[in-house]
């Protein structure tokens, strides 16, 4: 009988493979980096054929380190990036383009015209979301009309669009030998083409971005026993194992948080920061700079799918990336793990406050026209101050949309789970708990996006029986309670609404 569930999680930076037993306990995982191309200011691609590679690459080389095989799995999921767009051709399999990753900015004056003629309002009722350039329906107009070619191949149905989840199912079904091109409801709520009611593709939407229903993938739930499809013995599994969960990285985070109950709520480091609240089967529409989003849907005993599970979130661009900015272009890290020691050898900011808005702000102020900003500088402040005020931001944009969060809800946090990359980061959660003044709690396996997609992928089939067999699974691994008092935690957050405001209107958006 197999005994393990793995996951694909595809995301920004890199693409992991990772298993999983019935515990939800990690027996194995490998990960690769790929190439961030960044081709002028705002623009920020991937190599599509470079992530199937990787992908390939990780699931092979997780299942030799771990000596099993396509028959000890039950189940595969997938997790990705979300809004990250690309477009290739079905007879050839060969993208038309490099994948407009979601930090992208060039489609802005798309965004911009969406939200002048009002054609905005409708995107937010239908589709839960702002025009912004963040989501994927403007980058699919900007290739369909800047690539050649491109749009007489969607109208014929030549060419496929997809989220990297598309394209990673397409592939691992066959790809050119009748791959299935489908997605699933999560990801296809962050496009600005589905209706949150109905979970399908909308007229009226598609004809805003000039997008042919015939190049969209099929909508389908994020849980799914019938499978999108099986494997292949010569693809990278080497064996036929269904594909059963699909989920949106952040909405796999919180499956794997098991914050599956109205008011549960999780924030996830990563290159970016996203902090989603579950609002059940409501569809609650922000009146604070949120997000309306799919949660998740899962199947019903019948075999039919689940009312749909809805959620706010508040996405934030740039807080691992910021990190990653001080090692790769100020060069005053060597590695993500020294700025937390570089941070310790200050006991505050300096008065140093660093808004990194490299793609605009996201939530809640959706202002694609701000841009970066390091302020509050004098002679003496060092690197270790402006190490520490980047943890500061990360923790700071957080209280953003907490305070957003709380004003559309009505609930006041009484605590935050807390997973990702960054909460490897002893300091910074430290920063996070005295930020918000409630407690930051981290599961053993912080790791949750892969998790929750093998949850998703294992309960299709059986793996789990239901939720309270995934609620067992979940364990506290460390907690950070506040330290500092309320004086200090509002003086900070005014200086940091100070800081932001100078980030406003430095770009000229049409």
């Amino acid at each position: 009988m197999a005994e393990f569930v793995a996951a694909i999680d595809q995301g920004t930076t890199s693409t992991r493979c990772m298993i999983f037993d019935h515990a939800g306990t990690e027996v194995g995982r490998h990960q690769l980096e790929h190439q961030q191309i960044m081709p002028q200011a705002g623009w920020v691609e991937h190599n599509p054929i470079e992530i199937w590679e990787r992908t390939s690459a990780v699931i092979m080389s997780a299942l030799n380190e771990t000596r099993l095989s396509a028959t000890d799995l039950a189940a595969l999921g997938v997790t990705n990036q979300r809004e990250t767009t690309l477009v290739w051709n079905k007879r050839t399999g060969r993208p038309y383009y490099n994948a407009i990753v979601w930090q992208d900015t060039r489609t802005d004056r798309i965004a911009s015209a969406l939200e002048r003629d009002g054609r905005g309002e409708v995107i937010r009722q239908k589709a839960g979301l702002p025009p912004a350039t963040y989501f994927s329906g403007g980058k699919l107009q900007w290739m369909l009309e800047n690539v050649d070619g491109l749009r007489a191949d969607a109208e014929k149905g030549e060419a496929l669009f997809g989220t990297p989840d598309t394209w990673l199912v397409w592939n691992l079904t066959g790809g050119v030998r009748g791959g299935r091109h489908i997605t699933d409801v999560t990801n296809a709520s962050r496009t600005m083409l589905m209706n949150l009611e109905t979970l399908d593709w909308d007229d009226e939407l598609l004809s805003f971005f000039g997008i042919p229903r015939a190049m969209l993938p099929e909508i389908k739930p994020s849980s799914y026993p019938q499978s999108y499809g099986i494997t292949l013995d010569d693809g990278p599994v080497a064996g036929q194992v269904p594909l059963t969960g699909i989920l949106g990285d952040q909405q796999a985070a919180m499956v794997g948080q098991v914050c599956l109950s109205a008011g549960e709520a999780k924030n996830t480091y990563g290159t970016g920061n996203f902090l989603l609240l579950n609002t059940g089967e409501n569809i609650v529409r922000s009146k604070n700079g949120l997000i309306t989003t799919v949660c998740y849907q899962f199947t019903g005993a019948d075999g039919r799918p689940a009312e749909p599970v809805y959620a706010l979130e508040g996405s934030i661009a740039v807080t691992g990336a910021a990190v990653q900015w001080l090692r790769d272009q100020l060069g005053i890290i060597s590695g993500a793990a020294q700025s937390e020691s570089l941070a310790r050898q200050v006991p505050d900011n300096g008065g140093v406050y660093f808004v990194p808005a490299f793609s605009g702000l996201f939530a809640p102020y959706w202002r694609s026209d701000a841009r970066g900003a390091i302020v509050g500088l004098s002679r003496f402040n060092t690197n270790a101050h402006i190490a520490r005020a980047t943890l500061e931001a990360i923790c700071y944009q957080s209280r953003d949309v907490v305070d957003a969060m709380v004003a559309d809800s009505g609930v006041r946090m009484e605590s935050l789970k807390v997973d990702g990359g960054i909460t490897a980061n002893e300091l910074c959660m430290q920063i996070q708990a005295d930020v918000l003044g409630v407690d930051v709690i981290k599961p053993v396996v912080s790791e949750t996006t892969a998790l929750g997609a093998a949850y998703a992928a294992g309960l299709a089939v059986g793996f789990w029986e239901d939720a309270d067999d995934l609620r067992t699974n979940w364990q506290e691994g460390r907690r950070w309670t506040p330290q500092w008092t309320d004086e200090q935690r509002e003086a900070g957050y005014r200086g940091w609404k100070k800081a932001v405001q100078r980030t406003l209107d430095w770009v000229d958006v049409g």
